[in-house]
């Protein structure tokens, strides 16, 4: 053995060798398997390959200690159940060409090996003609035991105590919540895709989700709430390239964060920004810059076309002719959202006041006859009437008090702001289009964007309320029912506390439906259902840091949620009142999501535009 340069050096003997087949399969495993998600999307894709009409999944500390799906599909025989740990094992490729022409999600050899070897796994199956099943235990990639066993048709396959023999990796999973979240997300892609198989999910021996089978908007609304019934839109094109159909949420419903959007092809979830821009630029118009519509697309084309295999996990795809599908899918929804007067149309129809009755019979008929003056001289120049303008004060009498709209205010210093103490005392303010407001300085102007500075101002006021744990609530005269989504119901449930704290009284009234007995003061029954939909956008798109900020991020969601919007009209006490709270805050210069609530424009500035000096 000798080195060459520093901190390299030439062993003596081969050092290449095969890896054991257990640390080749949980390679391939940290490829497949990713987290308990992950194995729940490749179980429930194998019961639905076995054409199950049933399917149960069952959930234990989001599926870090147990994941099991039990079918009532095809079953395996013994040899089949022992082959479908075997790496490569499938009954579905021959040769390299079958790759392009599978349709179906998944084979079980591609999932199972990768799981068992890093889990402890239990597979019972039993095919519907045969009398007695098969059990197969596999820990960690080795064979436990293979025995007959009594079952129903249909295939159980049972996950415990995931990356067991891989703590790095368990390590590196977020909190039960959070996990959960992920579980339910592949959960909804399967169910979303195959509305005419019954499902069912339990959550710590609790039955989460009951799905029986339907038609696909039944399945839309079964999974996200009776709210949905009226928020959606159905899509529907055919072309010899593809097929598209599914629906869109209506524009008024788009939401701040990315979540409700499913693409799918030929029956599989995938991913496709190029795509995705495609729905965004047709609802370009219609919904603010930063919502995101909602839409479950369905796409069905010559699998051919489609590369499925860029990605182990199979989500990412590619299309041959990615324009053509592009121009059809935008082209598609427009025409829906058209169809559904969501956009103004022109209408062709005859114009109704030209449909005169015909005169009758004994009518006279007179030659149409025209009236001037005489005495008209077009030469003869005339004085316009010239408009009055009334510039009434508060005063009353014209320009008596017009010096008052110029009284001076301190210059802004963020923090360091000195207003009258007097609250009877009003600052003369501007307001512009009904979004900003413009007040008098020493030494300038400050314009201030009403929404963000409303924003901050209650935003500072719920972080003051939740340290004092003193949140102020209303109680309401009628209980107002507010529903949501199986996988959000979990989430309200595990931030009910919080939600206490700041004034949200919440008792469960079923699986997906909650009864709001008090709010936060000032929230208006309209705004209870959109806020608690805001607060749980909020607390989906947090990671783990959630918990350590939950305090800001809840008074965030519920400053922006709750402030007033660009386009109201404020009277001159409102606005003064604004502007004083808001230099009264500790940050008065940005908003909560730290955007600028003003800006100062000098004296000095205002010279330099008009190119003169002061």
């Amino acid at each position: 053995m000798h080195s060459g340069k520093l901190g390299t050096f030439v062993p003596m003997g081969d050092i290449i060798r095969l890896l054991p087949e257990s640390v080749a399969n949980q390679i391939a495993a940290g490829e497949v398997v990713q987290r308990p998600a992950s194995a729940v999307k490749e179980l429930l894709e194998n019961a639905v390959d076995a054409g199950a009409t049933e399917i149960k999944l069952i959930i234990k500390d989001a599926g870090k200690t147990l994941i099991q799906v039990v079918d009532n599909g095809c079953g395996m025989s013994e040899r089949d159940a022992r082959m479908c740990f075997e790496r490569h094992a499938t009954s579905k490729i021959k040769s390299a060409n079958d790759l392009l022409a599978v349709r179906t999600l998944g084979f079980r050899g591609e999932a199972l090996a990768s799981i068992a070897s890093i889990a402890q796994v239990e597979l019972k199956s039993r095919r519907t003609e045969e009398e007695i099943g098969t059990s197969i235990q596999v820990h960690g990639s080795e064979f436990s035991s293979q025995t007959a066993a009594s079952c129903s048709n249909g295939t159980t396959v049972t996950v415990k105590n995931l990356f067991f023999n891989v703590p790095a990796r368990r390590n590196f999973l977020k909190s039960n919540t959070l996990e959960l979240k992920y579980i339910m997300e592949e959960f909804y892609r399967v169910a979303l895709v195959h509305p005419d198989i019954s499902f069912r999910m339990y959550n710590q021996d609790r039955i989460l989700i009951q799905l029986s089978p339907s038609n696909l908007k039944q399945r839309l609304v079964a999974l996200l709430g009776s709210s949905y019934n009226q928020r959606l839109i159905p899509v529907h094109q055919e072309s010899q390239l593809v097929n598209l159909s599914g629906f869109i949420g209506k524009p008024e419903f788009a939401k701040k964060k990315r979540g409700e959007q499913y693409f799918f092809a030929n029956g599989r979830f995938i991913k496709n920004p190029y795509l995705n821009h495609a729905v965004e630029n047709a609802f370009q118009e219609l919904i603010p810059k930063e919502a995101y519509p909602a839409y479950f697309i369905y796409l069905e084309l010559d699998p051919s076309s489609i590369d499925v295999n860029i990605h182990p996990t199979k989500t990412e795809i590619n299309f041959q002719d990615a324009k053509s599908i592009y121009a059809i899918l935008n082209t598609a929804i427009k025409q829906s959202i058209g169809r559904h007067h969501l956009t103004p149309a022109l209408n062709f129809e005859t114009e109704k006041s030209f449909d005169l009755p015909p005169l009758p019979d004994d009518h006279p008929v007179r030659p149409p006859a025209i009236s001037y003056n005489p005495d008209y001289n077009p030469f003869e120049k005339q004085t316009k009437p010239q408009l009055e303008i009334n510039y009434k004060t508060h005063g009353g009498e014209r320009g008596a008090h017009w010096q008052k709209l110029f009284d001076p205010l301190k210059e802004i210093h963020p923090g360091q702001v000195e207003i009258p103490e007097s609250t009877e005392s009003i600052i003369p303010v501007l307001q512009i289009g009904n979004r900003y407001l413009v007040t008098h300085l020493r030494n300038g102007i400050v314009v201030i964007d009403q929404q963000a500075a409303h924003e901050r101002i209650l935003y500072e006021e719920f972080l003051q309320q939740e340290e004092k744990k003193d949140g102020s609530a209303q109680k309401l005269l009628l209980p107002q029912t507010v529903q949501v989504s199986h996988d959000d119901a979990e989430m309200v449930r595990d931030i009910s506390d919080l939600l206490l704290q700041a004034g949200f009284e919440i008792s469960g009234f079923g699986k997906n439906t909650f009864v709001v007995h008090t709010v936060p003061t000032g929230v208006e029954s309209t705004e209870i259902q959109p806020l608690i939909e805001g607060i749980l956008e909020s607390y989906k798109n947090e990671t783990d840091g959630f918990r350590k900020k939950e305090e800001h991020t809840l008074a965030r969601t519920m400053a922006l949620k709750l402030a007033i919007k660009r386009g109201k009209q404020l009277n001159q006490h409102e606005a003064s009142s604004l502007i004083r709270q808001l230099m009264n805050c500790a940050v008065p210069d940005l908003s909560p999501d730290s955007k600028p609530t003003m800006f100062l424009l000098s004296f000095e500035e205002l010279a330099k535009k008009f190119k003169h000096s002061t």
